[in-house]
C-alpha cells in the first residue's frame, strides 16, 4: 500500500534524517532495504526503523560492496548519512554506483553539505541551525538561545528537505533516463525553513533581537502562559478578528488591550494577561477556548498528547508491537499507507528473492 508501491531503495544506516527519511519512503509504500552493520540487534521499539527490514553487511570488505552493488543495479534511490568521502573510499560513491545504474537517484544527507569549509568537520543539529540565524532566533530576549530539541536541523531542514530532494528527481528521472546526485545539508535546509522570517525582516517586519518580534514570544497573543495548575497553554491569535474573539472570551478589557499591534504595549499588556491566566487551570482554559476562533491550544507533554481527542479521532498516533508510533502522514485518497511494521532483520538472499520477484 501507498504511492510509492515498486520504488525500491537502498538505506545506509545511519542515525536522524537519513533514516526519517527513508521511514516516511517505506510508509509511502516503497520497499526499503536497510544496510546494518554486522552484529547489530533489531530493537522494535525503534520508530525510526519501521517497516523495512536490515540486511547485515561490512561495507569495508569487497564481499559487502559487490553485495551492495548488486543492490544498486536493482534500486531507484540510495540514501546515505556518512561523512563525504566515506562511500568513495569503500567503492560505494555516486561514480561506481551509476556504473551500475544510470538511472539511480543517490541521495547524501549531512549536516554541512559535500563541500565548503566544514564539510569535513563533525557537528550536529545545533551546530548546524547555529550558522543559518534560525538558532539565534529562538529563546527569550536577554537570554541564551535554547536547543530547540532537534526538529528544525535534522528533521525539518535535513531528512524532508532530502525526502523532497528524492521525490524531484524520481519524477525527472521518467523523462531523462538519467539519475543523479541529491547534496542535501541541514544547513542548507534550516535556512531554507527561514525563508518566511527573511522576508520579514527585508520588509522591515523583523528585528535582529530574540524575543522582540511578532513570532517569537514577544507579542502577548502569541505565546505561551502558565494556569493555576502549572501547566500551560498557547495562544496564537494574530489576526484582528481572532484577537477580539480571545479578548471577548478571556474578558480582556479596558483600554490597555486595545492595541493589539502597539509593541510599546506589548510588555504591560503580557503582564495583565499573565495575571489573567494563571487565575484558572489548564481545563479551565480548554473548556472556555478550545475549538474556538481564539486560536487556543493546550500544551500537552508526550503522554497526554495521543489522548486528545482530536489526535484520537484523526488516528494520528497509532500502536505498533506496544510502541507508540506517529502514523504516516500525509493522507491519501486512493494510496492510503498501510499500518506500521515492526523493524525486522532479513538476509541477503531473501532480500535478493523479494526485489526479483518485484522487478519492473
Amino acid at each position: 500500500m501507498g504511492p510509492l508501491q515498486g520504488i525500491k531503495v537502498v538505506e545506509m544506516s545511519g542515525i536522524g534524517p537519513a533514516p526519517f527519511c527513508a521511514m516516511v519512503l517505506a510508509d509511502y509504500g516503497a520497499d526499503v532495504i536497510r544496510i546494518v552493520r554486522p552484529g547489530t540487534a533489531v530493537d522494535h521499539r525503534d520508530v525510526l526503523s519501521r517497516n523495512r527490514p536490515s540486511v547485515e553487511l561490512d561495507i569495508s570488505t569487497a564481499q559487502g560492496q559487490a553485495a551492495i552493488l548488486d543492490l544498486v543495479e536493482q534500486a531507484d534511490l540510495l540514501i546515505e548519512g556518512f561523512r563525504p568521502g566515506v562511500m568513495e573510499r569503500n567503492g560505494l560513491g555516486p561514480t561506481q554506483c551509476h556504473a551500475r545504474n544510470p538511472r539511480l537517484i543517490y541521495g547524501r544527507m549531512t549536516g554541512w553539505g559535500q563541500f565548503g569549509p566544514l564539510a569535513q568537520a563533525a557537528g550536529h543539529d545545533i551546530n548546524y541551525i547555529a550558522i543559518t540565524g534560525a538558532l539565534h532566533s529562538i529563546g527569550r530576549r536577554d537570554e541564551t538561545p535554547p536547543p530547540p530539541i532537534n526538529f528544525v536541523g535534522d528533521f525539518g531542514g535535513g531528512g524532508m528537505l532530502l525526502l523532497v530532494g528524492l521525490l524531484a528527481a524520481l519524477h525527472e528521472v521518467k523523462h531523462s533516463g538519467v539519475g543523479q546526485v541529491i547534496d542535501a545539508a541541514m544547513s542548507d535546509g534550516t535556512s531554507l525553513l527561514a525563508a518566511f522570517i527573511h522576508g520579514l525582516k527585508a520588509q522591515g517586519h523583523w528585528t535582529n533581537e530574540r524575543g522582540s518580534n511578532l513570532l517569537d514570544g514577544a507579542a502577548p497573543f502569541y505565546d505561551t502562559y502558565r494556569c493555576a495548575d502549572g501547566r500551560f497553554i498557547a495562544l496564537g491569535a494574530i489576526e484582528p478578528k481572532f484577537y477580539q474573539e480571545l479578548r471577548d472570551r478571556c474578558g480582556l478589557e479596558g483600554s490597555l488591550f486595545d492595541e493589539q499591534m502597539d509593541q510599546a504595549s506589548w510588555v504591560s499588556q503580557k503582564q495583565a494577561l499573565s495575571g489573567i491566566i494563571a487565575s484558572r487551570t489548564r481545563d479551565e482554559w480548554c473548556a472556555l477556548l478550545e475549538g474556538t476562533d481564539a486560536c487556543f491550544a493546550p500544551v500537552l507533554d508526550w503522554e497526554e498528547a495521543p489522548e486528545h481527542a482530536h489526535n484520537r479521532a484523526r488516528e494520528t498516533f497509532v500502536r505498533v508491537e506496544e510502541v507508540l508510533h506517529p502514523a504516516p502522514a500525509p493522507r491519501f485518497s486512493r494510496t492510503a499507507p498501510g499500518v506500521p511494521e515492526a523493524p525486522h532483520s532479513m538476509s541477503l538472499a531473501q532480500v535478493m528473492d523479494r526485489w526479483a520477484a518485484n522487478r519492473g
